[in-house]
């Protein structure tokens, strides 16, 4: 059976389109790491020496991947695909390479911003989407184009009940059969395993949806460190388990099969990484 999915998916990678694959990153809520998760990710991903964009659907405010890097992004992918900018003059590029874009235009409501085919504007490794949820907990247009979703959580009991609750949400309003879940602040790996299998085992029982872990990342006592110094955990604290954690779940990325149905696309073989033991590598 293993060789038969092996066989099928190498198939899909070589009739793919673009080499270029979407990852939707999103949490039910504030403070559940969503866009420290992202951008850690892309921070480890950059590591390998991927091509990364960063979509930004929160925008360039207090608190998103552009305020967090200290960056100043000249537009926004409603730009880039109105063609009033080019993507490189739009996007802001962080010191580890990570080119950041904020999805939304402050001065455009999104329901008339348009949901352009991100691959179609950017033919990198990688784009990672920073996906806001809306009032009803439904994804935009453009993380619906993601090649996966990840929902980040963090393992006590009110995380992991919005978690269910909006993943019902997402699989009523989307059809949506399998997501991953990765799992943030974990104190125990043990109890993290435990939360995911009880979360994957609720999924198919109740919602016959496939809930894959991503992973799980330890909790990172330097993280406001690295916050105060406007860089990622990956960057700033490279031998920190946290960072290790990141490192790892963007590794096994690259390796995860594509969903029936979804765009239909591959990671390259990864670049010779770069250095990783001194606070400058990225």
């Amino acid at each position: 059976m293993t060789s038969m999915v092996d066989q099928a998916d190498g198939l899909r990678r070589l009739l793919a389109q673009t080499r270029t694959r979407v990852l939707a990153v999103a949490s039910m809520g504030r403070g559940l790491g969503g866009t420290t998760a992202a951008m850690n990710l892309g921070a480890a991903l950059a590591l390998q020496g991927r091509e990364v964009l960063l979509l930004d659907e929160h925008g360039a405010g207090p608190g998103t991947a552009s305020a967090e890097w200290s960056l100043a992004p000249a537009g926004t992918l409603i730009d880039v695909a109105g063609k009033r900018l080019a993507l490189q003059s739009a996007a802001a590029r962080a010191g580890c390479g990570v080119q950041v874009l904020p999805a939304v235009s402050p001065t455009v409501p999104p329901t008339s911003a348009g949901h352009p085919d991100p691959r179609a504007l950017w033919q990198g490794d990688v784009i990672l989407i920073d996906a806001q949820l809306d009032g009803e907990g439904r994804l935009s247009a453009l993380a619906q184009q993601a090649d996966d979703l990840v929902l980040v959580m963090q393992p006590h009991a009110a995380s992991i009940t919005a978690t269910y609750a909006g993943i019902k949400q997402l699989h009523y309003a989307h059809g949506l059969r399998q997501l991953r879940f990765l799992v943030n602040g974990v104190a125990e790996p043990r109890a993290a395993q435990q939360v995911t299998d009880n979360l994957a085992q609720a999924g198919s029982r109740y919602l016959a949806v496939s809930l894959q872990p991503a992973g799980w990342v330890r909790a990172e006592p330097h993280m406001r460190d690295a916050r105060r110094l406007n860089r990622t955990v990956v960057e700033a604290f490279p031998a920190s388990p946290a960072a290790a954690d990141f490192r790892r779940i963007a590794d096994e990325m690259g390796h995860w099969p594509w969903r029936p149905g979804a765009s239909l696309v591959a990671l390259p073989p990864a670049p010779k990484a770069r250095a990783a033991n001194t606070a400058e590598a990225c």
